[in-house]
């Protein structure tokens, strides 16, 4: 099983890695760290190549991490999708016809149940697991929402990939460049 074909989502830290990106077969890409001012031109030069983004909200540097700044995102960039922590966030993406995924962060059993009870109202199209390395709670998540599965943090090498993906996974979002040229 895989993202439409993909097994790796690059996480994009840098202009550089974007520019590696966008001369990749990738067509899915996950944008971090990135300042309110360049988002736009981004998004649009993406376009361009036929590459599809998901923009990591709670991390554009400039914008509020709400629902406000979620709208101007939606209608006024337009990227594939979202990435965010945060229920209303979510929400407010989902109104808007955006692709969706909820970042969970699973760091023992009260967040993996209220990370549960989260995607329950919330509703998101994708979930992110992290770390990506516990694959139990890949599976646990995956039968407990029915939900595509993104794995991200901490995968470092193939068999980690290969395991993720054994677990229910359909991608691993990974900024490692090395394994963006090994797991295509």
């Amino acid at each position: 099983m895989s993202f439409y074909g993909q097994k790796i989502i690059p996480a994009i830290r840098s202009m550089k890695d974007f520019e590696k990106m966008l001369n990749s077969s990738f067509t899915y890409g996950v944008m971090l760290d990135i300042h309110i001012s360049q988002l736009k031109s981004v998004i649009d030069y993406a376009k361009r190549h036929d590459k599809k983004l998901f923009v990591h909200i709670d991390l554009i540097q400039g914008l509020g991490h709400n629902e406000a700044g979620t709208e101007y995102v939606c209608q006024e960039l337009k990227p594939y999708g979202i990435i965010s922590t945060k229920g209303g966030v979510i929400t407010t993406a989902k109104q808007k016809g955006i692709v969706v995924a909820q970042r969970a962060f699973i760091i023992d059993s009260n967040a993996l149940n209220k990370s549960i009870q989260l995607v329950k109202k919330t509703d998101p199209d994708i979930i992110e697991v992290l770390p990506g390395v516990i694959s139990k709670v890949i599976k646990y998540v995956k039968e407990e929402t029915g939900k595509t599965i993104f794995a991200g943090g901490l995968i470092d090498t193939v068999e980690e990939v290969e395991q993720a993906i054994r677990y229910g996974a359909s991608a691993i979002t990974t900024s490692n460049t090395e394994l963006w040229d090994v797991c295509k």
